[in-house]
């Protein structure tokens, strides 16, 4: 109750990560940067002159301005309503490379 072990605002039932269900125009923002970054590394690569399967697999995916927003900011789910989540929900989503989906999604 009163004492110094009373029940936090969490343990009462409060969301302990509130992830907003929505990206923000600022996160927007930082999501094409963050392609545009990469593209840029990519193509950095391919002039080195280097060659390897991971760069030929690199060169196959759309770069930003080539990718439709649907594809920019949600990511396929089978477990989604609408089989789409935004980006920002998958663990890690900064790390990984998500610019592919499957057909017709």
């Amino acid at each position: 109750m009163f004492g110094a072990f009373r029940a936090s605002s969490v343990a009462h039932g409060g969301l302990l990560w509130k992830t907003p269900w929505k990206l923000s125009t600022t996160r927007k923002a930082n999501v094409r940067s963050r392609l545009k970054k990469v593209d840029a590394v990519i193509e950095a690569v391919r002039a080195s002159g280097m060659q390897c399967t991971a760069l030929a697999k690199a060169l196959e995916l759309p770069k930003e301005h080539e990718m439709l927003p649907r594809d920019k900011y949600t990511v396929f789910s089978p477990h989604a309503r609408g089989y789409r989540k935004g980006v920002h929900k998958v663990p890690k989503w900064t790390r990984l490379t998500l610019r592919t989906n499957p057909e017709g999604f």
